[in-house]
């Protein structure tokens, strides 16, 4: 599979290009455009009780979408639902990669989609929560609100990150939640649950928090008021 990325940062959209027989699946609804003769099959990924784990604990929806490339081969459009960035990964063996809610977007078939938990703020209609874990080997397309960073940790390298910016994270790093201060100093200061990473490996970070959009949206829409 040979992918490549337009229109990015702001509105990006990958362009996954398959040989003849290959196949790549996506999350429900992420589905641009397809090329003339690609095969399109709905279904519930790894069966009925892990697609409602991804669904219910994850994030994700409940279906994932097969699309298999006619002989002569073809390409599969497929874009996030909120603005922002796209970032082309490669899980290995032994490294997997742990994805927010709501930032998984394609893989390649090689690649297996479960869930892992990851704190306990989605309990309370937080970030956090469990975790997308995609595992195997292979091509993973992962989705941000805004702009991405990357950051790069060394071995026993520290970093903290608000939830709500948490993109995606090697299997490799460690990762604990915790709020970072009093209810009411987290209320004044507009900061509540954050992670201690922990390296080596990589971290996916973006720049805008799609909760703090939607609690933006329920103050300012008309009907929040009525």
């Amino acid at each position: 599979m040979e992918i490549t990325i337009r229109h990015d940062p702001s509105f990006a959209v990958a362009r996954c290009g398959l040989a003849g027989g290959e196949s790549i699946r996506a999350e429900s609804g992420a589905m641009m455009a397809t090329s003339s003769g690609v095969g399109v099959e709905a279904k519930a990924q790894g069966g009925i009780l892990k697609s409602l784990g991804r669904m219910a604990l994850g994030g994700e929806s409940f279906f994932v979408s097969t699309f298999t490339a006619p002989p002569e081969g073809g390409w599969v459009d497929v874009a996030a639902n909120l603005p922002g960035d796209l970032v082309v990964h490669e899980v290995v063996d032994g490294r997997a990669l742990n994805i927010s809610r709501g930032s998984f977007l394609a893989c390649e078939d090689t690649v297996t989609i479960d869930t892992k938990w990851g704190g306990f703020k989605n309990l309370f209609g937080g970030e956090g929560g469990f975790l997308v874990h995609a595992g195997g080997r292979g091509t993973v397309l992962v989705s941000c609100y805004g702009a991405l960073d990357t950051i790069d940790l060394a071995d026993g390298e520290t970093v903290v990150l608000d939830s709500g910016h948490m993109v995606a994270y090697d299997d490799t790093v460690g990762a604990t939640q915790r709020r970072v201060a009093t209810t009411m100093t987290s209320r004044k200061s507009g900061v509540g649950f954050v992670f201690d990473f922990v390296g080596p490996g990589r971290l996916y970070v973006q720049s805008r928090n799609p909760t703090a959009l939607i609690q933006w949206l329920t103050t300012a829409l008309p009907f929040s008021r009525s």
